[in-house]
């Protein structure tokens, strides 16, 4: 099967823990990896960002091809402002299509900027639409601290539009099924739920016997992904302060580490600022340490190494990170919201807080940090239950509807849909 995977503001190929990259990336990259592996031909869609990249970057990394588009400077730039790009991105998709002799069974479209691409592309080749979000703009809208946070009225509507245009929409769990019922009025009949998965080659437990390799201290509560506001980061820091003051000889035993984020010291963006400006205030200064980004090849032996991860989101549609540290066999605190009510099981491989409440985080985490064998029995539940979310198994339902969509999408495609590329 020909598979179009539009991933119009995120390479799957980039570097994660800036500021667009994340778990959206780690999903598209490792559902084309399975699905390439599987005999099908998945060609990656997405905004050129960088000139000295090749535009044509062949399937050795993942086994899908991966097309940059020029559409925009190709530099990064504002995802709020793409939107004015993509008729551009459009004429660039269609003309590698067109030159690559192609046509697609389906366009699988990641994030509503893709979605929006997709209905493009669909006027001219005709294939069914499948459509995951990964957010949702009227979500974050609840959650936001202020007007710098908010996504544009533009986004919500196309995102209304898409939900009825689309053949199907894929909800990573049924809270994100019943936000777009909600907040989005989405026809119910067309939405499917499938989780993310987890890559268990890389995500597994390791045995570390030096965790100073990684971490300078006793103890390690880990943040990992993106600095930004909707994370909650603020939270599991005032979550700390009270650690700290209920057990003051931890100072000099633990760290306060967070992986992920563009550090720029002397330019720092409006988030690190004020996280630091907090770390301060709250007097925790000497615990809290920014890693910056690593390689999401490393990232085993960072969740391995540490005592306890956390997620303190206000919002979090999935929550891939929580799913790879269960893999690897370490504890989760994190907020009851999202996706992380149903990954996280509280008091079997970790705990949810009520999101914002700092005093619940810090009893978890006091707890934790205290107790080696509730840790490693709660760690082992985890990689339990990590083994269902296999990518093996996620790609067999993602498998099994787009054969559901070609079927009620029709016969009269399936010379086109299935003719050798």
């Amino acid at each position: 099967m020909n598979i179009a995977m539009l991933s119009v503001h995120t390479c799957p190929l980039a570097a994660l823990g800036g500021k667009e990259t994340g778990g959206m990336n780690v999903y598209v990259r490792e559902l084309a990896r399975e699905l390439s592996a599987r005999g099908h031909r998945v060609d990656i869609y997405t905004r050129s960002q960088d000139p000295t990249v090749p535009h044509e970057v062949p399937g050795l990394e993942i086994g899908a091809r991966v097309f940059h588009v020029p559409a925009g400077p190709e530099a990064p730039y504002n995802k709020h402002r793409l939107f004015d790009y993509l008729p551009e991105f459009v004429r660039g998709a269609r003309a590698e299509a067109e030159h690559e002799k192609i046509r697609y069974a389906v366009y699988h479209a990641h994030y509503w900027l893709s979605g929006w691409v997709a209905r493009e592309l669909q006027r001219t080749q005709p294939a069914p639409i499948i459509q995951m979000f990964h957010t949702l703009g009227a979500m974050k809208n609840q959650v936001a601290l202020g007007h710098a946070d908010r996504e544009t009225e533009r986004r919500i509507a196309v995102e209304g539009e898409i939900m009825r245009f689309a053949d199907r929409i894929v909800a990573a769990t049924p809270r994100d099924r019943q936000h777009m019922l909600d907040l989005y009025d989405a026809p119910a009949n067309k939405i499917s739920i499938i989780p993310a998965g987890v890559d268990l080659k890389l995500f597994h437990p390791l045995d570390i016997q030096d965790t100073k390799q990684y971490f300078k201290d006793d103890h390690t509560v880990l943040f990992v992904g993106r600095i930004d506001p909707i994370k909650g980061i603020d939270t599991w820091f005032r979550a700390m302060k009270l650690v700290v003051e209920q057990d003051p000889s931890l100072r000099g035993r633990l760290c306060v580490c967070l992986i992920g984020g563009d550090l720029d010291e002397e330019e720092p963006d409006e988030e690190f600022a004020r996280l630091n400006a907090l770390k301060d205030e709250l007097g925790i200064a000497d615990v809290v340490t920014f890693l910056g980004k690593r390689s999401q090849e490393s990232l085993p032996y960072y969740y391995a190494s540490a005592d306890v991860i956390v997620m303190p989101s206000r919002y979090e549609s999935f929550g891939m990170v929580a799913l790879e540290a269960m893999a690897c066999g370490t504890p989760v605190v994190a907020s009851d919201v999202g996706g992380l009510s149903f990954i996280v099981r509280d008091g079997e491989t970790g705990y949810l807080v009520p999101e914002g409440d700092a005093r619940a985080m810090a009893d978890c985490l006091y707890r934790l940090l205290h107790d080696p064998d509730l840790r490693a029995r709660l760690g082992k539940c985890g990689v339990q239950v990590a083994r269902e979310y296999a990518w093996t198994r996620i790609a067999d339902q993602i498998e099994a509807l787009y054969c559901e969509v070609l079927d009620r999408w029709g016969d009269r495609q399936a010379d086109l849909i299935f003719a050798p590329s």
